[in-house]
């Protein structure tokens, strides 16, 4: 059976043999927290990342993931409108203030439920999409399962407590933030507006990271009794985003206070922390390009073929993201699903490049063959074969 072999390093930067400094105190008072590089999907640094909890608010991203992909392939206008029904106008929380009876286009219900974070909104969509709420969760669902979300579970689409059930970990929430970005960049700059007026009523945007921290440009938070405060947050800093998802900040200090000024001390400190960190990984994060768009990475050697080895590439340009105090240590390994045998077909993955570093989760790409090998004729076959046979070993 085919066996993984490491054929050879790449890239080794070896620096002192000493202990890599640690990164700076990233640590959060959150309970789930996980920073996302947004370019490769790296999880760069988390704490209790894949535990699924309560999404509260967070969880709209997934209405609107739906809304979004209707509107980009054509299935609904921005002016298309949506009827609010009875159910719609009497939903509780956070409100867009929708009337019984009117028809709301679909652009002032994206605003209503990034900038308002609108309950009775996001039922107004589930209606007009899915026909009926139930009928809309289950496409919920069944976009978490496209999407490779492992740790969620829907059963409405605005993240109220009632019904129970709605579970996702941060590192989905991260997941599905990352897709809306790549997908549907048509739409995204919804999530940077600071404020929207309906119904004579004009609501500040939640997500105070878009004043506090220099880039922010998106995306959502939420909060009920459960879950805590969370938020979902993302900036772009020379042309490099990432993506801070952070649930379960609790404020018991604040429950002296009016509801209405403990609501916005602690959006304020939300906002604080989640800048605070997005401070520290732009700071102690870099991107490095490690190979440019089908530049050979390496050779595999080949059995049985009309040459003796095959260049490699990982296809697409490939960076990744580490501390600066890691990347000395930074090594690059080529692996390939060993021995390969002739034929080989341009484009068919012949094995993985490994990236490690110290304090570095790992990365671990496909490489392809930059061109197809024929098998060699069977004079050469044989003696192939029987070099193989005296040596223990495949070789040409």
């Amino acid at each position: 059976m085919p066996r993984m072999r490491a054929l050879l390093f790449i890239l080794s930067l070896a620096g002192t043999l000493g202990a890599t400094p640690a990164l700076a105190d990233m640590n959060t008072s959150a309970e789930h927290a996980v920073l996302m590089d947004a370019a490769t999907g790296q999880v760069l640094w988390e704490k209790d990342a894949y535990t699924p909890g309560p999404p509260a608010s967070m969880s709209k991203l997934m209405t609107l993931d739906l809304l979004f992909q209707r509107l980009k392939d054509g299935r609904v206008k921005l002016t298309d409108t949506f009827p609010v029904s009875q159910r719609a106008w009497a939903t509780q929380g956070s409100k867009m203030f929708v009337k019984y009876g009117d028809n709301i286009s679909a652009e002032n219900l994206i605003q209503g439920v990034i900038v308002d974070s609108g309950n009775d909104a996001c039922i107004v969509i589930a209606q007009g999409l899915g026909g009926t709420v139930d009928g809309f969760v289950q496409m919920m669902n069944q976009r978490a399962k496209e999407l490779g979300l492992k740790q969620s579970h829907f059963v409405n689409p605005d993240g109220l407590p009632d019904p129970p059930g709605q579970m996702m970990s941060v590192f989905d929430l991260a997941k599905l933030a990352r897709d809306i970005i790549e997908t549907y960049p048509q739409y995204y700059h919804y999530f940077s507006e600071k404020s929207f007026t309906w119904s004579n009523i004009t609501q500040p945007n939640r997500n105070t990271v878009l004043d506090k921290f220099p880039g922010a440009d998106g995306l959502k938070t939420g909060y009920t009794d459960a879950s805590g405060y969370g938020i979902i947050a993302s900036a772009v800093q020379n042309g490099h985003r990432l993506i801070l998802v952070l649930n379960g900040l609790r404020y018991p200090d604040l429950d002296k206070y009016p509801p209405a000024k403990k609501d916005w001390l602690a959006e304020q400190r939300r906002g604080d922390e989640a800048a605070r960190v997005l401070g520290m990984a732009f700071r102690e994060f870099r991107s490095y390009q490690l190979f440019k768009a089908n530049q050979v990475a390496g050779m595999a050697p080949i059995f049985g073929g009309s040459q003796k080895a095959v260049a490699v590439t990982t296809g697409k340009p490939l960076s990744v993201t580490l501390q600066v105090d890691s990347r000395p240590n930074m090594k690059v390994a080529l692996h390939y699903y060993g021995p390969l045998e002739a034929p080989i077909k341009q484009g068919q993955q012949v094995g993985t490049l490994k990236v490690t570093a110290p304090d570095f989760p790992g990365l671990v790409v496909p490489v392809y063959a930059t061109q197809s090998v024929p098998r060699a004729g069977i004079f050469a076959r044989m003696m192939a074969g029987m070099s193989a046979l005296f040596t223990g070993h495949h070789t040409q």
